[in-house]
């Protein structure tokens, strides 16, 4: 099976703390490169987050980003410090009766008061376990799209194949008919301008241009190569940067086919399998 490095996965996760949502994105990259956005308070899951997606992809730009909402009842509870609030009350009235001023306490200026004013905290331990296991179901739902459009990118592939095999058999099959028509294409222009060859050098002039203008071993590597990314597609794995060489190497062979052609049937079947090719490197780019 081969997959696609491009494709995207949303997972959301409900808890009794609150709801959160994993988005993951990933586009084609050489490399695996990954990128998080998270909450300041999860900052610290980034490394682990980061092993999580290296176990699992090996290539593709992958951005994370993790958004959390606190239930009203679970969010951060603020409680106050009665024993405290009555000591600092009490110390007021005190200070009142020492200083003979009445003067009224301010509230707001006793809720600044070190300790007074509590936090409940969530165990954020339980809540980074709850987000990691969605963030793994998540890492699943990309995998299953890349898989898919992996699918979609191998059939394509293929028929690409199947296209430059025909152009390949095209050329191998009329490459008797080009000597012959070019051998009398030669003698034709001899007997035009009255110059008598004797038969060995005919024979001799031939044999020349038939080296010149052979290109069975290029449809014998074209061939090979065709076979070798058939037998990558159904292997799977990652296998995008061999394809991508495949891709050069059938490239060379084509440019060398057009350069030693001498026919216009021969030139239009090295530029359509150069067509071909193309469209095969672009989809091989996204190929992991």
């Amino acid at each position: 099976m081969i997959y696609s490095m491009t494709a995207f996965a949303r997972q959301p996760l409900k808890a009794s703390w609150g709801n959160a949502h994993w988005e993951i994105r990933s586009v084609n990259q050489r490399y695996l490169e990954t990128n998080f956005r998270l909450p300041e308070s999860f900052r610290s899951m980034e490394f682990s987050l980061r092993n999580a997606l290296r176990k699992r992809l090996q290539r593709g730009k992958v951005d994370v980003s993790l958004r959390v909402e606190y239930s009203p009842t679970d969010a951060d509870a603020i409680s106050i410090n009665d024993v405290l609030a009555k000591q600092l009350v009490q110390a007021h009235q005190k200070l009142q009766q020492i200083s003979n001023e009445d003067q009224s306490l301010n509230i707001t200026d006793l809720m600044r008061w070190p300790g007074l004013i509590q936090m409940t905290e969530l165990d954020t331990s339980a809540v980074e376990k709850e987000l990691l296991g969605a963030f793994d179901e998540a890492i699943s739902a990309l995998i299953n799209m890349r898989q898919r459009e992996g699918e979609s990118l191998a059939q394509i592939i293929q028929a690409r194949l199947e296209g430059v095999t025909e152009q390949v058999v095209r050329v191998r099959g009329c490459m008797p008919d080009i000597i012959k028509w070019q051998r009398d294409r030669i003698t034709t222009r001899f007997e035009d301008a009255k110059v008598e060859l004797e038969p060995e050098r005919l024979e001799q002039e031939m044999v020349m241009l038939a080296q010149k203008v052979d290109v069975d071993e290029e449809l014998d590597r074209l061939e090979t190569h065709i076979k070798e990314v058939s037998r990558l597609t159904k292997k799977g794995g990652t296998i995008g940067r061999r394809l991508d060489f495949l891709m050069q190497e059938l490239n060379r062979e084509a440019n060398t086919l057009g350069s030693k052609s001498i026919s216009a049937e021969t030139t239009a079947a090295s530029v359509e399998i150069k067509v071909l090719i193309e469209q095969m490197r672009e989809q091989i780019q996204n190929i992991e």
